[in-house]
């Protein structure tokens, strides 16, 4: 699962942090959170680069399970709140304003024709990898939390913290 958010608006053009979530099973093995390096043009093209960061992961560990021959025989799922990345992601058409992303577009695009991967939508309050790019009321960070399998530490730390 992957899933973005805004920092800052500079002139109409917006810097993204992504993050993304992978799980095999119900377990958690993977995640990240991190500044996209360069500067989008719009909400759905940061999305994308989100997107291509989680299948490039996601292609990473793919690739490790098969030289452990354990090879995935299903394709690994990547959830978008975007609904226009998902769209970018199977869309065999070029557009005029995708130009720009277009390595992420054709390398997100194959894994999806090969079948390994599969680009779903998902509503932003079911988004779990949210918890790693922006502030969340407590309930929300708490469900979410328990469904990445975190659970809060058992002890307290010097200071009450």
């Amino acid at each position: 699962m992957i899933g973005s958010r805004s920092l800052t608006k500079l002139h109409g053009i917006r810097a993204k942090l992504f993050g993304f979530c992978v799980f095999l099973g119900d377990n958690l093995i993977s995640w990240s959170s991190k500044r996209q390096h360069t500067v989008s043009r719009s909400s759905a093209e940061a999305e994308y680069r989100g997107v291509a960061n989680a299948v490039a992961e996601l292609t990473w560990l793919r690739n490790l399970f098969l030289e452990m021959r354990f090879p995935l025989q299903k394709a690994s799922v990547v959830f978008c709140d975007n609904v226009s990345a998902v769209y970018l992601s199977s869309n065999p058409v070029q557009h005029q304003r995708t130009k720009h992303v277009e390595i992420d577009i054709h390398f997100v695009r194959e894994r999806v024709a090969l079948g390994q991967i599969k680009v779903f939508h998902i509503p932003s309050p079911q988004q779990y990898a949210d918890i790693f790019t922006k502030g969340l009321p407590t309930s929300m960070f708490n469900d979410f939390r328990s469904s990445l399998s975190i659970r809060p530490p058992l002890a307290r730390t010097a200071g009450g913290c």
